[in-house]
């Protein structure tokens, strides 16, 4: 009988490290585990100075690595007599991004050097960190005049979330950190890079999903921005270019081998395959079934919206998506990735910030599903942490309309899943008006699996049956399926990424299908959120789509 084997992913998000030990025959989960980041708050070290500062200490990450692979193979072990560490075939590692850490010449982080040590911005700077945003807004203006086809695949502007903008601030805010780096890696680059002892900037593997979506690399113009334009920024960023890296790959390639020191610390076989890394939302598209068709909603904190579309299939350049790279999500495809700023944070803030009487998730939940659309008169905007597509604008913020003296908690919280579902379709909708046809939509997060509520509405409002993926663990599925992939067939894995996912991924019975009468009304609904969305978020010719970045300016002179 053929050994049975198994494979490791690493699945690093915004506030915990979740590892999962999966059937690579089937996908069936053995064990899983999750530690949280001890430092800051739930994860993220912030700024009471810097609303926009979000940061980690890359200690966090090792720690919670550690400890969360522990208690996945000891669940495994008690979970299947049969199981042993020694059945891992692969490991695979997926990361929020871009989070960008400055490194020394080895390697190291410059957040453990002493001098540093109490240094936010020597630390890893998190998706959500927008501190960059006038540096973002730079090399839009720059690229638009110089290289205007950097910004054609990554939907005509430049992120503050992203690579370059934030290392920009670095060098503008903090000149000392930035001369002590001596390069800047993503954590999705970093951690294989530790796991295969090759931490040294001239060997480590860089993965084309974070360097495509996130640092305007592609191959067309050689990788990434040439020194020319770097220098126009600055001529040390030019510098540091060589500094980085030539080349990035997909991740069904293999980053290199489990060093012997790591093996012990995880209790792994020494040796077994480590595949390079990708960033969470992309893995968590492949681990919930992503192909040519179907788009993926990754529901958390923020979201991420998938598609991929074949090499053959010529793909127009859709201004406001975060990117269309080839090999990104599927080698052999385009992965396209769009996304909202802001969706269960969204939800967090109300409770944490302005729930009355300490009513929570579970009970605003329960008395926001007695509500029929439309009833309470609200109309709210999900721009609270900015807008990432269509407008790709993050100085934008939110709104809620309609309020009056009988106004009540659970007809904001209503409100505002229904702001998320509205921008959900504003996002589906620009995908189709580019010839990108969505046949379906899986939804994958911890979301999407506790709030009927929400993947109703989700379904009342985008008109379209809403699925959910099998797995609880997409994106740490997903890193599984690209372990497999880079073990190859010859040590018990699958010779494709597309094949480990036919294999090991799903869909539930479980659908949501659209309610003719919400429907109705939602479509009412969403024409007046689609004019407040172009008025505020300046579409065309308004009056009023300065008043948010005026109120920030004046906010941030006091």
């Amino acid at each position: 009988m053929a050994r049975k084997t198994y494979a490791l992913g690493l699945d690093f998000g915004t506030n915990s490290v979740r590892a999962l030990v999966a059937d690579v025959q089937t996908g069936r989960e053995a064990g899983t585990g999750i530690s949280e980041y001890k430092k800051g708050k739930q994860g993220i070290i912030l700024d009471s100075q810097n609303t926009h500062v979000a940061r980690q200490h890359p200690r966090d990450w090792i720690n919670s690595m550690q400890e969360a692979t522990k208690q996945a193979l000891g669940q495994a072990g008690r979970n299947i007599k049969t199981f042993f560490p020694e059945n891992i075939i692969g490991i695979g590692v997926d990361t929020t991004g871009s989070t960008p850490l400055p490194l020394d010449k080895k390697g190291k982080p410059l957040a453990e050097h002493p001098e540093f040590k109490n240094n936010l911005d020597a630390m890893a700077w998190l998706w959500k960190d927008h501190s960059a945003y006038a540096e973002a807004r730079e090399i839009t203006d720059l690229a638009q005049k110089i290289r205007p086809h950097y910004l054609d695949k990554c939907g005509g502007v430049y992120s503050s979330e992203w690579f370059f903008s934030k290392i920009l601030h670095c060098l503008r805010k903090s000149p000392q950190v930035f001369r002590a780096a001596h390069t800047w890696a993503e954590c999705s680059d970093y951690i294989p890079a530790v796991l295969t002892g090759r931490q040294a900037p001239e060997t480590m593997p860089r993965n084309i999903c974070a360097a495509g979506h996130k640092a305007m690399y592609n191959d067309m113009w050689g990788g990434l921005p040439d020194e020319k334009f770097l220098a126009r920024l600055d001529p040390r960023m030019a510098e540091l270019k060589a500094r980085l890296y030539q080349k990035a790959v997909p991740v069904n390639k293999l980053a290199g081998l489990l060093t012997g020191q790591w093996a012990k610390r995880l209790g792994l076989p020494e040796r077994t395959p480590v595949a390079v890394g990708a960033m969470d939302a992309h893995l968590g598209a492949v681990g919930a079934g992503i192909r040519p068709g179907t788009l993926v909603k990754i529901i958390g904190t923020s979201t991420c919206d998938m598609m991929v579309a074949g090499m053959r299939k010529e793909i127009p350049d859709i201004p406001g998506l975060c990117g269309i790279v080839p090999h990104s999500i599927l080698p052999g495809y385009h992965g396209l990735e769009a996304g909202q700023s802001a969706v269960g944070d969204i939800f967090n803030w109300f409770v944490s910030c302005l729930s009355p009487c300490g009513m929570g998730h579970t009970e605003l939940t329960r008395l926001a599903k007695k509500l029929k659309p439309g009833k309470s008169g609200l109309l709210a905007l999900d721009w609270n942490n900015g807008n990432r597509t269509v407008l790709a604008d993050h100085r934008l913020t939110g709104l809620i309309m309609g309020q009056t003296l009988h106004t009540r908690p659970e007809e904001i919280y209503r409100a505002l899943i229904e702001a998320t579902a509205f921008g959900a379709k504003i996002i589906i909708n620009r995908f189709e008006e580019y010839g990108m046809k969505v046949n379906q939509v899986i939804n994958c997060g911890g979301i999407s699996e506790k709030n009927d509520l929400l993947l109703q509405i989700y379904a009342d409002v985008i008109g379209r049956p809403m699925k959910i993926a099998s797995s609880s663990q997409t994106c740490a599925l997903g890193a599984c399926m690209a372990a497999a992939a880079a073990a190859g067939t010859k040590n018990g894995g699958h010779p494709s990424l597309v094949a480990a996912q036919k294999a090991m991924g799903g869909t539930r019975d479980k659908v949501f299908h659209p309610i003719p009468e919400n429907k109705k009304i939602y479509r009412r609904l969403f024409q007046l959120y689609r004019d407040l969305h172009d008025g505020f978020g300046g579409v065309g010719k308004t009056g009023f789509s300065k008043i948010m970045k005026e109120l920030l300016d004046i906010k941030e002179s006091i």
